[in-house]
């Protein structure tokens, strides 16, 4: 496994694409926002805030890239090679996850640690790590789920929006507008649950134990998107 992520890892780096999208669209986001942080805190607040940058890199610098990766290489075949070794299918894919794994992490634990510089630091850290770590394993299933539908790379770049903008979105409608009003709607959809307790998280002033319920959406979504990879996901090209 760990020889299959040292290859993905210089792979990414020689991508520009690929390059481009899971390291310099996050970070350039994820700047921007923490400048304007006073802005967009009086539309939302801080939580919200975190919440926008953990979507934007788990999107675009996770998702979207270990969407692109599987999709590439399944397209060369590198996928079917890959199965003749003696490594199984779960230490393939975790090979071939981990490096994007890896740099959505630490690009999430820098740029909320700058942002809490900034601002001040969250309220419940240990809560703020479960959020983004529930969050990371929702998109690392539904990025599984895309690939079984994905053809090549240049097909990633359709299939993958729905997702991408989709929690994007969610996240900003639950940051701005709160739960009031729609409450299990915003909570069922993909990241409204995980918005809401990164709020939490950042801003205080909810129970740990009301928040930690929040957790069985994002799970949810989990057991729903490895479910669909089970059915979807493909180690050779589709014909």
């Amino acid at each position: 496994m760990l020889s299959i992520a040292t290859g993905e890892l210089i792979q990414i780096f020689r991508n520009r694409l690929v390059l481009i999208t899971s390291l310099i669209i996050p970070v350039v986001v994820s700047a921007f926002f923490i400048r304007q942080h006073e802005t967009y805190a009086a539309l939302g607040s801080l939580g919200y805030i975190a919440a926008i940058v953990m979507f934007t890199i788990t999107a675009f610098g996770l998702y979207a890239t270990a969407v692109t990766t599987l999709a590439s290489r399944r397209q060369n075949l590198f996928l079917k090679r890959l199965r003749s070794t003696a490594e199984g299918d779960a230490g393939i894919l975790a090979g071939l996850l981990l490096p994007v794994l890896v740099l959505a992490v630490v690009q999430l634990t820098v740029i909320l640690t700058v942002l809490a510089v900034v601002t001040g630091a969250p309220a419940n850290v240990a809560l703020l790590v479960v959020a983004v770590l529930a969050t990371l394993a929702m998109m690392v299933g539904l990025a599984l789920a895309t690939a079984g539908l994905t053809n090549s790379p240049e097909h990633a770049q359709v299939t993958t929006l729905p997702v991408t903008l989709g929690v994007i979105a969610v996240a900003t409608w639950v940051g701005i507008s709160g739960t009031e009003n729609l409450a299990w709607l915003k909570r069922l959809l993909p990241g409204g649950a995980a918005t809401e307790l990164t709020m939490n998280a950042w801003n205080g002033g909810v129970a740990v134990t009301d928040s930690l319920l929040l957790l069985a959406p994002t799970l949810g979504w989990v057991v729903v998107a490895v479910a669909l990879a089970t059915r979807l996901f493909r180690w050779e090209p589709r014909r």
